[in-house]
């Protein structure tokens, strides 16, 4: 048995003790069909929001603002209301991962929506907050995301980052061209943004003439 220049004996594992690995990390694909949401799927969470609880406004914001804004959940769950310019109807979105910061209109509908969960939650710093005015956090939000999808009938699980994904791929479908795509989902290198523009269906619009 070895020994250290002291004398210590080191004892060694035996070969024949079984080696404890963590579970390997399943894949995205094998989890969910695609990494984005459609329109209509952003919508159908909102809508299952905001009828789950008492919490279900803040949710449903928070599912509409992480969507429009293609906010991760780390910028979402941050976000403050020194942010939210309710004067000029803007948001102005901080980037985390050294992205680009910008600043963003707000839609009638966020307007609103923001407005009322002021009125719901007077107090606070964050806009997103729990009952003891500390923020959400970015753990809470992608599990309280998990449970609305199950509940709104996804087959899935719901990840907040397909929030963002989905409004890529929505405004690359819309033709906005890839620099403006860029700099409204904060990436420091276009080489991020123009898969979205590369995988829009409208690419392939007129390929074929019935």
């Amino acid at each position: 048995m070895p020994s250290c220049e002291n004398g210590t004996v080191l004892e060694l594992a035996s070969p024949s003790a079984p080696v404890r690995r963590p579970p390997s990390r399943s894949r995205n694909a094998d989890r969910r069909p695609r990494e984005h949401l459609t329109p209509a799927e952003v919508e159908r969470l909102i809508e299952t929001a905001k009828k789950r609880g008492r919490h279900g406004q803040r949710d449903a914001s928070a599912i509409l603002l992480a969507y429009t804004h293609g906010l991760r959940v780390s910028e979402l769950v941050a976000l403050s209301w020194s942010q939210i310019d309710f004067a000029d109807g803007v948001i102005h979105v901080t980037r985390l991962k050294n992205g680009r910061p910008s600043t963003q209109p707000l839609r009638g509908v966020e307007l609103r929506a923001l407005r009322q969960l002021r009125r719901d939650w007077p107090e606070g710093r964050f806009v997103f907050q729990n009952e003891r005015g500390t923020p959400m956090t970015a753990a809470g939000f992608r599990k309280t995301l998990a449970r609305i999808g199950e509940a709104a009938g996804f087959p899935w699980l719901v990840h907040p980052h397909q929030l963002r994904h989905a409004i890529g791929y929505k405004l690359a479908n819309s033709g906005t061209d890839t620099r403006t795509l860029q700099h409204y989902l904060g990436h420091r290198s276009i080489e991020h943004t123009v898969r979205y523009s590369e995988l829009a269906a409208d690419r392939f619009a007129g390929l074929w003439h019935d």
